[in-house]
């Protein structure tokens, strides 16, 4: 790739990544609740999800299953329900939750990693994105080399990304030692959460 090309492409890829979405709230409510390290490594979930639909890309099924109807409506009913159902789990645990208890970190971290890992692989905008996205950079004469420093970029943007978000959450936390405050922190991400997963409902595929 030429470093022309990779000048355009990184702010606006870290501009994709910035974007404020449901695995962009997991890290800061991880941050939040159980500290930096712990959102960062639950974001290897995350990772693995965007590499195997970069993968995907690449190998020309993220197109496919981009054109297909039936296969977006699919991936969009079952990721809003997912969505929908974490909002309602983060609602109901922050009425338990204060901030030294979530700090201590009640909850495995295999569990946050597979939260990570489908509230990803579950939202069909991703694939999108990648299948619009990555191809306009892609040099055809070095494709998969070029596929593979993009797919690579864009994955070290993101933890990047991740650790912005989990270390405003922890601030949050250190703003937040009320226990009032703190729950009402948790159940605005359970809201939120909730609104993502109904908006996802809404989504069209582009034509």
């Amino acid at each position: 790739m030429t470093v022309s090309a990779l000048l355009l492409f990184v702010p606006a890829c870290f501009a994709l990544n910035m974007a404020f979405g449901p695995n962009n709230l997991l890290s800061l409510t991880y941050g939040l609740q159980a500290g930096v390290r712990t959102a960062v490594a639950a974001s290897s979930g995350r990772l693995v999800a965007f590499a195997l639909m970069i993968a995907l890309t690449a190998l020309g099924v993220g197109a496919v299953l981009a054109a297909s109807e039936m296969a977006f409506t699919i991936l969009k009913w079952v990721g809003a329900a997912y969505l929908i159902w974490l909002g309602i789990r983060i609602l109901k645990g922050s009425t338990a939750i204060d901030a030294p208890a979530a700090e201590n970190g009640r909850r495995p971290l295999k569990a946050l990693v597979l939260q990570e890992f489908w509230t990803a692989i579950g939202n069909p905008k991703a694939i999108l994105i990648f299948t619009a996205f990555l191809p306009q950079f892609v040099e055809p004469g070095a494709y998969w080399l070029s596929f593979a420093i993009l797919g690579m970029v864009f994955l070290m943007l993101e933890v990047v990304a991740v650790l912005l978000y989990a270390v405003l959450g922890h601030r949050l936390n250190r703003l937040s030692r009320n226990r009032t405050v703190f729950g009402w922190l948790n159940r605005l991400s359970g809201a939120t959460m909730i609104g993502f997963g109904v908006a996802l409902l809404f989504t069209r595929k582009a034509a």
